[in-house]
């Protein structure tokens, strides 16, 4: 089946339970589940506007656990752009997104062309481990942009996608089908490529 060049591919890593099947059905279908159900992979189809046509956001949650790194590999490669999410309620989920990272460089090359997300979920809860500060850092020395979401609060999780595709510099991809953007879209489209904390 040959490839659709019109197709905009987001693959997002992140450990086992830190809430990306949940990100992506809060944003895909506005559905929040409370049930832990781990994920081999899932592929979920949006359409947006891309180029001043329209296009289908294709976004694929990979498995949390590292049984699989083929997929993981091919997930990679086939990639326009990546959200890594670990949860603000365990610092071991932010350092499980290390070797995730170092191996999209392998591949990729050059991150700093590729929009990425590094988003830490779950900024709902009180018993947190880590702070906003720390994955702001993480995010400088990464060189991608960052943000705080809640799937379950539905918090920044339309922003996030939004945000991953202001960064997109080969094209211009959208949420909006309609063809207009408001100002503040225009704004940002200005300032692509600079990191920022929502």
């Amino acid at each position: 089946m040959p490839e659709q060049s019109n197709d905009y591919r987001v693959v997002v890593f992140g450990a086992a339970g830190v809430g990306k099947s949940s990100l992506v059905l809060r944003f895909v279908r506005g559905t929040f589940r409370d049930t832990y159900i781990p994920t081999i992979e899932d592929t979920y189809r949006q359409v947006i506007s891309c180029d001043k046509s329209v296009c289908t956001l294709q976004i694929t949650d990979t498995t949390g656990s590292h049984q699989f790194p083929a997929m993981q590999r091919l997930s990679i490669s086939k990639g326009h752009a990546f959200i890594l999410v670990y949860s603000v309620t365990s610092r071991q989920s932010m350092e499980d997104l290390h070797p995730i990272f170092e191996q999209i460089c392998q591949i990729k090359g050059d991150t700093r062309k590729i929009p990425i997300m590094l988003v830490g979920n779950k900024s709902d809860e009180v018993q947190r481990e880590l702070e906003a500060s720390e994955g702001q850092a993480l995010a400088t020395k990464w060189r991608c942009a960052f943000m705080e979401t809640s799937a379950k609060m539905n918090c920044n999780v339309q922003e996030l996608f939004q945000e991953l595709l202001n960064l997109e510099q080969r094209r211009t991809v959208s949420l909006q089908v309609d063809g207009k953007k408001a100002k503040q879209q225009q704004k940002k489209e200005k300032l692509q490529g600079k990191c920022s904390v929502m």
